[in-house]
């Protein structure tokens, strides 16, 4: 089976698709929404509005793109309303509570929105006509770390010490229920989940992450705290992910069964780093001494895992796709976005798609990474 590599045949498999976008206003999900749009997907986002600064969503005006919709996951009722008259093809649930201190804030409202939400969204998808596939987004934090040396596969147990962890291996177990309760036809629509690393890139302003921390303290010229310096991550740009949910959600459609299930899609070996490797990294690829980084001793704040790792093993196998981005070009494209969002003269919508077509360039040419 030939890998679907470059945007050609993404472009074949996917133009003029109708595509439900949950979580579009979101980071990870505004590249996504982005992306499927230059695809010639027909996208409809659902989401919670914007929350107030910036955003990737206002930055390369995506309200003008897409059918962009406000809804909320964690109301069965409200959110079936919302997609009534929608009869998507292809359904990508990424609304989430995304933040692991926040979970610890307000954990109720965390597993509101990753657990019952992601049924919610299950529940309209499987009664959509035209529906051929549905992808639901989690993280590589539903495993339960046992704070192995080696990577998680996908048929490690789900767990979770702290409320966001726990709540995505819950929606894991969700997910799986549907997929063995409603979506268990061969013939029928199939359902996947995807689970990537610490993904960063242009256009996150989250709190509470290392990546836009670094940055907002940059362009405020204001020193960062690093609180766990020493934490092992599988860093990422965000593009890596993305161009594997979409191999994945084009195989769904065109050869169903056998790409069901949950796939992992992490960095390899070299963008696996403790946070302080990092920070010093995106310093040096700002300005260096125009950053100052403060580190910490990990002591601060509630617990966060201390080494966590990826295994894609069955998604390089099986669906062609590899990480091709070397953790110091993932850098670069990130501080390249946010320097050229902060001097304001540049088309942002433009930025953010040569960055695609150029990454597609590479994973075309078969860069390693």
């Amino acid at each position: 089976m030939t890998p679907l590599v470059d945007e050609a045949g993404l472009r074949e498999a996917l133009r003029g698709r109708r595509v439900l976008v949950t979580g579009h206003t979101g980071f990870k999900g505004g590249w996504l929404a982005l992306w499927l749009r230059r695809l010639g997907a027909e996208v409809v986002g659902v989401s919670l509005p914007p929350e107030p600064g910036a955003s990737f969503f206002e930055a390369v005006g995506l309200q003008g793109l897409v059918d962009h919709r406000n809804g909320d996951i964690r109301s069965p009722e409200g959110f079936a309303e919302v997609v009534a008259d929608i009869d998507a093809e292809l359904v990508v649930h990424m609304a989430a509570q995304s933040l692991v201190r926040r979970s610890y804030e307000a954990p109720v409202d965390t597993y509101l929105t990753n657990v019952t939400g992601t049924a919610v969204v299950l529940e309209a998808a499987r009664h959509m006509p035209s529906l051929r596939a549905a992808i639901v987004v989690t993280s590589d934090k539903c495993y339960e770390n046992r704070e192995w040396v080696w990577g998680y596969r996908e048929n490690d147990p789900m767990g979770g010490s702290d409320p966001y962890s726990s709540s995505k291996g819950c929606a894991e177990l969700v997910t799986s229920a549907y997929r063995r309760s409603y979506f268990s036809d061969p013939d029928g629509p199939q359902l996947a989940s995807v689970r990537a690393g610490n993904v960063f890139g242009g256009g996150d302003w989250n709190a509470d992450r290392l990546v836009p921390d670094i940055v907002k303290a940059a362009i405020a010229g204001a020193p960062v705290q690093i609180r766990n310096p020493n934490s092992i991550r599988p860093w990422q740009h965000v593009l890596e992910p993305l161009s594997g949910y979409l191999m994945l959600a084009a195989r769904l459609i065109t050869a169903g069964t056998p790409f069901a299930g949950g796939w992992n899609f992490g960095p390899d070996p070299d963008g696996v780093v403790d946070v302080g490797t990092l920070a010093r990294a995106i310093q040096n690829a700002w300005g260096g001494g125009d950053l100052e980084l403060q580190m910490g001793d990990g002591g601060e704040g509630p617990h966060e895992a201390g080494l966590l790792r990826l295994d894609s093993t069955k998604a390089i196998a099986r669906l062609g796709w590899r990480p091709r981005l070397a953790i110091e070009d993932a850098i670069q494209l990130t501080v390249d976005w946010y320097r050229a969002h902060a001097d304001g003269g540049r088309d942002m919508r433009e930025l953010s798609e040569s960055q695609i077509e150029n990454y597609m360039a590479r994973r075309l040419r078969g860069d390693a990474a």
